[in-house]
């Protein structure tokens, strides 16, 4: 695989966005492939407003963002729209491409699955302002800081390529996130990224206890925290992305 953007295909466009879109979009297109079963991407030939690949294997829909500067917050379409994907299961996954402006070098490639999207880390924009050509419209940002770390696969990191069949293994293993209602899998979430804050692979009942507080600010409406707590565990642990070790431990699997 050849981590560079190819940038002499570029010539022919003025803007800088459209120069680095074209020259993601054709690398993606000829390098990349899908982390859900590993089948060569085909591009979408229409001008598709919700995705940009699409793999014929398996379906799944892939949408490309670039970056000089990997952050936490990805600028994306129209908010409404986005809510609206969310709700009825439209949304696609999310490739994330972070480039080296200098030498156009690909410095990091991940997917974030469309599983780990809700509707809390949609952010919404102020609305564009009378003088614009678009008056009013009101666009979206993605808050990468909801997503945890397991929503964030690498398929190049620091410019080194990662085993193909370890990013699909990891793509669909949290793949029973789909299977949630929105509001379900907004708390599983919650309890996953509680996990990623305690930074280490066994750790005891009583140490998610400590987030109580944080969640219950996050949930008023619940004032079973414990509950859920215990409960969300145990559908990790249901699904195979936690082990129980006696106890009151677990274990990332």
């Amino acid at each position: 695989m050849i981590l560079n953007l190819n940038n002499c295909i570029s010539e022919a466009y003025k803007s800088n966005s459209q120069k680095i879109r074209v020259l993601s979009e054709n690398w993606v297109g000829n390098y990349s492939y899908c982390p859900a079963c590993g089948n060569h991407l085909s591009n979408y030939q229409n001008n598709n407003p919700a995705s940009d690949f699409y793999c014929s294997a398996c379906s799944e829909d892939y949408e490309l963002k670039s970056q000089k500067t990997l952050t936490t917050k990805i600028v994306d379409g129209a908010y409404n729209t986005m809510i609206e994907k969310l709700n009825s299961n439209q949304n696609p996954n999310l490739f994330i491409l972070n480039y080296d402006s200098d030498n156009f070098d690909i410095l990091n490639f991940l997917i974030i699955p469309k599983h780990f999207f809700t509707s809390e880390i949609i952010e919404k924009r102020n609305a564009l302002s009378q003088n614009a050509r678009r008056a009013g419209w009101i666009g979206c940002n993605i808050n990468l800081k909801g997503i945890p770390e397991s929503g964030k696969i690498f398929l190049i990191k620091n410019k080194i390529l990662e085993n193909k069949d370890n990013v699909i293994k990891t793509f669909n293993k949290t793949d029973f996130l789909r299977k949630q209602k929105m509001e379900l899998r907004g708390w599983t979430l919650d309890i996953m990224l509680c996990i990623d804050k305690l930074g280490k692979k066994e750790f005891t009942l009583s140490e998610v206890y400590n987030f109580e507080e944080q969640l219950r600010l996050k949930h008023p409406e619940n004032t079973f925290i414990k509950d859920k707590i215990r409960q969300q565990l145990q559908i990790l642990r249901d699904y195979g992305y936690l082990e129980f070790i006696g106890r009151g431990k677990y274990k990332l699997v």
